[in-house]
Order: structure tokens, then sequence, then C-alpha cells
């Protein structure tokens, strides 16, 4: 019941500590009702289908009487700060009601929401009570009002579904996860060499080709091991609609990635005709059942062009604006090899009167931001699109580091920061043997919490281009949903108190502190079913031994 186990921490609670004893809890009972306006009401079932299940409580509708939660929008909490900030109230010192939420919009009152089941336990998390008759009890509440707000408006994780599919199950119960992290953004990676997982009604053999590999490499691509079953998925068009509007029901934005003009072999060896043809023959190419940088990319002909603003036009209709404003392309890792040897793309370079192959791909990139512009939409890409010059209206996921973020943010475009060498969570959580396929640095929990989204070298005009910060998840070495389950958590939870909460400068954030709320934040990643990371290490059946990973010794570069 206490106050000072909340993940992320809020802005302000009164009192700052836990319910004195002088103040008597107040209590959610099975005669306390709902009450909302009519810009609340969607948020009554979200509510009643996880408190409500949780507890066996009925949160009837009603307005009456003092044991009464209420839900409503208010100007002056939005007004003060921004849309998705809350005001929670369990002290009635404001009104006759158990429990008041009032949010600059519904999504800050969903955030509140958010809040509230934390307060009530971690069996609040549950999806049905978890002691005989317990819907007929009372659930006590700390004497408390919280005021909150984010530190950032985009607060993302980003799911790689193209190496390994995650079934559309996994994918609604990773907007409930990121959802009750605060987190308001979902990155999904929908397209790569490995497998297309978009159902594109006019290119069918995309799926019918494309989402399917006859076997996968077992660890890091230098591995000798190999899964031989075939792999592959994807989400028809109503799934897609599906995950879209229960993304949206919890003011999730969803970010598609449709890759290009690297990372395409899937969608080359359904479509040879977009590859080069005149220097390989790509009807030979099949989807890549191994990992790193392709060399088979995009032929930068108008047939290409053509092609994915079909894919394009059906994407839009599938992603609509006011859930999907962003769109993102990819753009990274696109080597240039096969345009240099191929006499289409350069006598396009010569053409279009460019530098080189570089100015090639930003002519690529720019096609596609006019042609999103056009339809209301702003592209975003992997900071390799910064080579060549970026097109005006483009927005720069800079992964690299910070290098090509602060770039980017001087020269005036929009960033999220998602440096690889802090919150890529495929990266390995600690330095021992034991981990699961290591990859990459070793990246802990205090790591992710000190990770700083906003460079300090940047004047305060260039980092109001920071919309914020984004944790990104590839899954090449996570064949199934426990593996992304324990790269993600717990250090999401590190994430999300970063990208939500006004911490201090790196080294002075009190991680004991993080540390201590974390013991009962654990217990409610129990609750929803997470296979987590252990703080004491992995467990026997979280181990992958003899299966090669990639490790790299010492700190990563501050770059």
């Amino acid at each position: 019941m206490n106050i000072d186990h909340l993940i992320p921490a809020p802005t302000r609670t009164h009192p700052p500590h836990p319910t004195p004893p002088h103040l008597t809890p107040t209590h959610l009972t099975p005669t306390t009702t709902l009450h909302t306006t009519p810009e609340t009401s969607p948020l009554a079932p979200l509510l009643r289908g996880t408190i409500g299940v949780a507890t066996g409580l009925p949160l009837a509708d009603g307005g009456v009487g003092a044991e009464r939660v209420v839900l409503r929008v208010s100007a002056e909490v939005g007004g003060r700060h921004g849309p998705e900030a809350y005001r929670l109230s369990t002290d009635r010192s404001r009104e006759d009601a158990t429990v008041l939420i009032e949010g600059g919009t519904p999504a800050g009152v969903f955030r509140g929401i958010q809040t509230l089941r934390q307060l009530l336990g971690p069996d609040a998390f549950r999806r049905a009570p978890v002691e005989p008759g317990r819907g007929r009890r009372r659930w006590a509440l700390p004497q408390v009002t919280i005021e909150d707000h984010p530190r950032f408006a985009w607060r993302g994780l980003m799911l790689d579904v193209a190496r390994h599919f995650m079934p559309k199950d996994g994918v609604l119960r990773y907007l409930d996860l990121i959802a009750a992290h605060k987190l308001n953004v979902f990155h999904f990676h929908l397209t790569d060499d490995q497998g297309w997982r978009i159902e594109i009604k006019r290119y069918p053999r995309l799926t019918e080709v494309g989402a399917w590999r006859g076997r996968t490499k077992w660890g890091h691509r230098a591995s000798p091991l190999w899964d031989e079953k075939p792999h592959g998925g994807y989400y028809t068009q109503d799934d897609i609609r599906e995950i879209v509007a229960y993304a949206a029901e919890r003011h999730i934005r969803v970010v598609p990635e449709i890759d290009l003009p690297g990372h395409s072999q899937a969608a080359i060896a359904a479509y040879p005709e977009l590859g080069n043809t005149d220097v390989i023959d790509t009807a030979s190419l099949s989807v890549w059942d191994t990992w790193g940088v392709n060399p088979n990319v995009l032929a930068p002909t108008d047939n290409t062009l053509r092609f994915y603003e079909g894919v394009l036009e059906e994407v839009l209709d599938l992603f609509p604006e006011d859930v999907s404003p962003f769109i993102h392309i990819g753009g990274d890792e696109c080597p240039k090899e096969q345009w240099q040897k191929s006499d289409v793309a350069q006598e396009r370079i010569r053409e279009l009167g460019l530098a080189g192959e570089n100015e090639l791909q930003s002519w690529v990139i720019r096609h596609f931001d006019t042609w999103l512009s056009a339809r209301g939409r702003r592209l975003i890409g992997w900071d390799e699109i910064l080579e060549g010059g970026l097109a005006p209206g483009a927005a720069v996921s800079s992964w690299r580091g910070y290098g090509a973020g602060i770039a980017a943010a001087e020269a005036g475009h929009d960033v999220v920061m998602c440096p690889e060498q802090y919150v890529y969570l495929d990266h390995r959580q600690a330095a021992g043997a034991d981990e699961p396929v290591p990859i990459g640095f070793v990246r802990t929990l205090e790591d992710v919490y000190r990770f700083e989204p906003v460079p300090p070298q940047l004047d305060p005009e260039a980092a109001a281009h920071i919309l914020g910060t984004q944790a990104n998840v590839w899954t090449e070495v996570m064949e199934n949903q426990a593996r992304v389950d324990y790269q993600v958590f717990p250090r999401l939870a590190a994430f999300a108190e970063v990208a939500w909460s006004a911490l201090p400068a790196p080294a002075d954030r009190d991680f004991a502190d993080f540390e201590r709320r974390m013991t009962v934040h654990y217990k409610r990643l129990d609750a929803l079913g997470v296979d987590y990371r252990p703080p004491t290490g992995p467990l026997p059946w979280q181990q992958r031994p003899g299966v090669l990973g990639r490790p790299i010794e010492g700190a990563p570069p501050n770059r």
C-alpha cells in the first residue's frame, strides 16, 4: 500500500512518504462505483478489465455517493503540464470521492490508472483474484495526492518481429506491458532480410514467399549451429487493425517500419525484379536464414519506387494518422557494392547529377519523405539517412550513438535517441558465462538507469528537437517470447523511469532507491507472468550453454 514503490517515480506526492499512521487508508469495496464523463468513458472497460478483474470488484457505473472512482479531464492539469499529465487523489481533499483521477486528456487519465494499479499492490496486476471471495473484500489505498507528468513526449519500445516472428497475442501482451510502464510509442519492425510480416494484398508473394525461411541460424552468425525447422508467420490486415486499435485504446502510438533500401532480401526473394538484376541472379535468392548486414539491396529504379508506394498505400490505410503520424522506412545498413557495380544504378546517379551512392540513397529517402508528406505523414529513419543529405521534414532515430542525433538536432531535425550502447536491450545484462547467447556490451539495470537521452552539449534550441527516447529489441537470438522477456525485463522498468521522470544527472541518480522500489516491481512482473532476468542471474532454463554469441568487452564508447 506504500506510495514509495512507484515506477516510474512520480513528479510530486503529498504526503511525500508512506501514509502516516494517523491517516486511515481509504478503500475500494464491492459498493465502490465508477464515474466517467463522455471523454473518459472509453477508459471504463480498460479499468474494469485490469483492476476490476484482478480485485474482483464490479466497479459498477454510478456517480452518487462517496464510494466512487472518478475519471475526468481537467483543463487545469493539462494546461500546467501537458496532455499526459495527471493528478490522482485518494485523500478526499478535492471532492467526495474515494479516488479522483484527472488528466490533461484521456491519455493522462489512463496514465493515472496505471499508478492506481500500482498503489493497490502486485495482486492488482493479475487476471483474476487470487483469494476466494476477494472481490467481496476491501482493497486499501494510502491517502495521497500524486501530481505527475512525463519528461518526454516520445517514450518508446521497438520490437523486431522480422527476425523471429511474435504471434499477434504476444504483440498485444507487449502493448499491455509498455502501457503498464507509461510508455506511449510502439515501433513495429515489420520487414527485414529474414522475413516480411505484414499482409499486402496487391503483392501477395510478400507473405506467401517472404514470410517464411527454411531454417534459422542458432546463435550469432559465426555459430556453426542451425535450427533446421522452417520459421515464419505474418499479420493479416485484420490482425494489424486489431493491434492498432488495441494500442490506440491504451493511448499508444504505433510506428510501422517498412525497411528500404537495405534489409530487403525477403522482399527481393518474393519479387526478384526489386533487386539489382544486372549484378546478381536475384531469382536464386531465398529469405535469408542468417544474421548480419546483407549485400542484397533494392535497385534504385522507378519500378522499385512504384512497388513500395503501393506497399505504403496499404500501410497508411492500416495505420491511421491519429495513431501513426510517423512512418519508419529504415534506411540503415545499406551496402553500396551492388550499386557500384550496377549499370542501372550508375546511370541513375548520372541522370540525377548525384555525387555518388550515398546521395543515391538520400534520393530514395527524399522521394519517400515527399510522398509521405503529401499524405499527411512524417518520415522517420535510422541515422544513416543523414548520409548524402536529409530531407527537410524527416526525423532521425539515432542508434549508432549520440553523434548523429546531435548533428540532426543542431540541423533542426527532430530526433529520437536510442543509442545502441545504452538502450539496445538485446545487449547482454552481465559478463557471466551463463548469460544466454551474449551479444554486445554489458548493459546492466544500473547502466540503463543512468542513460541520459539529451546530450549535455546541445543548446536549448537544439535540445528541443529531442522528441524523446526509445529502447530497441532486435530478436536475432531471441527465438520466443520468453527470450524476449528475459532481455527486455527488468531493464525496461529502468528505461521507463528515464523516459518519464525528471531525474538528476546520471551520476547523481539514486540507483539504490530504484533497486529498493524494484523489490515490489518484481512482484508486479511475476503477477503479469513476465520471464524477466532475476537480479541474481539467469535461471537454469534461461541459459543457452554452447550457443555462440558476440560479446564485446569493456565500456561502450561514449560518442
